[in-house]
């Protein structure tokens, strides 16, 4: 398979997205998934909501809203020139948000299934050793997490290269800025390009493959796996 310059621009880019949003989506939605996976709360429920709302919410309405809500004529766009930060729309930046948002609840879920896994008798145990909160969500915590944070990771990764609705609402399809592998296949089919499309498709077509290969031998050899999703009680 030939690739173009600007297929390589775009490949860089959609990988260089997925490792920012992966790695902010692995730090921000780890509390959000301890809270969720511990509470009592009454809010756990909506909460719970929100947060899985993208696995159901057509991309292009995620995006067009989005879009609404980063315009400058918005509340959100008035503060945020306040703070000296540039319009969001048709941005890498605005793209690293919107993606963050997409891809929220398959980094979520798998930790926070793995966290209610985990017994209070450990926890406790812990305690009585003179662990406080912190040491022991570090110490006890996370180590029994491992399988539940890879699942995450590679989760959050795969589904941010293949989005495409959400990252065409708010980037648009600018070479080099937020034209990513999945716009640059759309541009060539438009230009009836079937060639260099079908090249970028085996490609991630590939990649897909690999990449959710190791969940399914997890799976197969009784670890985590793909017990993605589940009703929280």
């Amino acid at each position: 398979m030939d690739f173009s310059a600007s297929d390589l621009t775009a490949i860089g880019l959609t990988l260089r997205l997925a490792a920012i949003v992966t790695g902010l989506l692995m730090v921000l939605a780890t509390p959000l998934a301890w809270w969720l996976a511990r509470t009592k709360s009454a809010l756990k429920i909506p909460i719970s909501v929100i947060t899985t709302l993208p696995l159901v919410l057509p991309p292009t309405v995620l995006g067009f809203y989005l879009l609404i809500a980063f315009s400058p004529q918005s509340a959100v766009g008035e503060v945020l020139n306040l703070l000296g930060i540039g319009p969001l729309p048709f941005s890498f930046a605005g793209l690293v948000i919107a993606s963050m948002i997409y891809s929220l609840p398959f980094v979520v879920q798998p930790i926070q299934n793995t966290f209610s896994e985990i017994s209070d008798q450990a926890l406790d145990t812990a305690s009585t050793l003179g662990a406080g909160p912190i040491d022991r969500f570090f110490s006890v915590v996370i180590p029994m997490s491992k399988q539940g944070f890879f699942v995450a990771a590679v989760l959050g990764f795969a589904h941010t290269i293949g989005e495409f609705g959400v990252v065409l609402m708010i980037g648009g399809n600018i070479p080099g800025e937020t034209q990513v592998v999945s716009t640059q296949i759309y541009t060539y089919v438009e230009s009836l390009d079937h060639d260099s499309a079908n090249a970028l498709s085996v490609l991630m077509l590939l990649f897909s493959f690999v990449i959710l290969l190791p969940l399914y031998i997890m799976q197969h050899r009784g670890g985590m796996g793909l017990t993605l999703f589940r009703v929280q009680k």
